[in-house]
């Protein structure tokens, strides 16, 4: 199985930002987490959203560019991941008769989904090649004592590799480390998350070399954890005084220190990665953060948009302390921004959708000035909730209602092609060389020229 792609300048421009190479403008100044290949983690290889070396079609549809449908078990909004040849997600499966039904209780809950059967939690493994499948294992079968939005899904994490091993985090069902043939090396009970109205959980590991870290932001005592990604035992736990976030926690490397940077309602922080200490913290955000972080030549750039829009420019360079308020803050924007889908960090535009519509925002990173007007993805009839991705100078974006608009990536953003699939998608897609792997509520689709 090869661990790595076959061109080895991304290996070396990826290498670079562990060791201080400037592979990005300043050495220091980019994401820090280095994956063990092209698309292994949740946001891809820049932790940004784009591939550096990924050229996938331009068009396809149910007839054309399309290699194969793999028929998915059991359910998830889980993004692939690629290892090897291997394309990897996770999915819970309901088992048994169907229960009388049980409904979340939880404060404030709405458009609910009641549980009715017991659950199977699996990782699979889908041979690029052909779309078979390679492996499925079994990690835990358990009642969910939650039952979701009804836009959810049992299973919204996404994992992580590194060259031999995967990291498949299951929330409240524990967190597994598999090998590359899909068995179990260790595991890990976390506990019993507890989320704002019941929506379910979604929040993604990272992997920085040994280091493996979890956000578990809930409403019955939140904590940020690093795990020894060798044995599973804990390396450090700190709490943090937080309500439920979904968001996924960005590695990055600034003045010679990694932390761990992790946006959510009461505030967006940054921990020292060696020991969890709390180096800077800055409020400004509103309640429900989904969308990850990204990080642009020294600025952390976090928005949500649920009772209120917000979005911020936080400058690493000297941050110690609260920083609200203070010169750290370069922006602040009011409207205009992201919710579920994490923003799209292409070169020095930063792209993503206004709320949960069909609507893309362009701004300047640095600045937080908008680069021309909104654009309205006309292609799209439904909410929005895969992130868009960048690739080969092109933008992607698909909506729930099986259609992905291609976008130039330039000043213009001219539509390339609109292209449509008999499926649902609210997962992220991932590219890796030609191809371009899309999760569905029924299929999972190899698409490639």
């Amino acid at each position: 199985m090869k661990a790595f792609p076959t061109n080895p300048l991304p290996r070396l421009l990826l290498a670079g930002l562990l060791v201080g190479i400037p592979a990005v403008g300043r050495g220091e100044e980019a994401a820090a987490s280095v994956p063990a290949g092209p698309w292994s983690q949740w946001r891809g290889p820049l932790a940004s959203g784009v591939s550096p070396d990924a050229n996938p079609p331009v068009e396809w549809s149910e007839t054309r560019n399309v290699r194969w449908r793999f028929p998915l078990p059991g359910q998830g909004h889980s993004s692939p991941i690629v290892l090897g040849d291997l394309v990897v997600l996770m999915s819970a499966t309901p088992v048994g008769e169907a229960q009388k039904p049980v409904y979340d209780d939880a404060p404030g809950v709405h458009d609910s989904v009641p549980v009715t059967h017991r659950h199977r939690y699996e990782v699979l493994a889908v041979s690029r090649k052909d779309g078979r499948l390679r492996w499925r294992t079994h990690v835990r079968e358990d009642w969910p004592h939650e039952g979701g939005h009804t836009t959810g899904s049992p299973v919204s994490n996404s994992p992580v590799a590194d060259g031999s091993s995967i990291y498949a985090f299951f929330g409240s069902r524990g967190l597994y480390r598999l090998d590359a043939g899909g068995r179990i090396v260790w595991s890990r009970d976390l506990g019993r998350m507890r989320t704002l109205h019941a929506h379910g959980e979604g929040s993604s590991p990272v992997l920085h070399g040994d280091t493996l870290v979890v956000n578990w932001d809930h409403e019955q005592g939140s904590f940020l954890e690093a795990i020894d990604r060798r044995d599973g035992k804990t390396l450090w736990k700190v709490p943090r005084d937080e309500k439920t976030s979904w968001s996924t926690p960005l590695v990055v490397r600034h003045e010679g220190r990694v932390q761990v940077v992790v946006a959510a309602t009461k505030r967006v922080r940054g921990y020292d990665i060696r020991d969890g200490t709390l180096l800077w913290e800055c409020a400004g955000l509103t309640d429900n953060v989904v969308a990850s972080p990204v990080f642009h030549r020294g600025i952390v750039v976090a928005g949500n948009s649920y009772y209120t829009q917000a979005m911020l420019g936080i400058r690493l360079d000297g941050a110690k302390g609260d920083i609200t308020g203070s010169p750290n803050v370069v922006w602040r924007l009011n409207r205009l921004t992201p919710y579920v889908a994490s923003p799209l960090l292409y070169d020095d535009t930063l792209y993503h959708l206004r709320h949960n519509q069909n609507v893309l925002v362009r701004l300047d990173p640095a600045t937080g000035e908008f680069r021309g007007a909104p654009l309205r993805l006309d292609g799209i009839r439904d909410f929005i909730f895969a992130s868009p991705v960048g690739a080969a100078g092109r933008i992607y974006v698909t909506g729930r209602d099986g259609t992905t608009v291609v976008l130039r990536h330039d000043r213009d953003n001219a539509v390339l092609a609109i292209n449509r699939l008999e499926d649902r998608f609210s997962a992220s897609p991932a590219m890796v060389e030609r191809e371009f792997y899309l999760r569905g509520e029924r299929f999972l689709y190899g698409i490639a020229e």
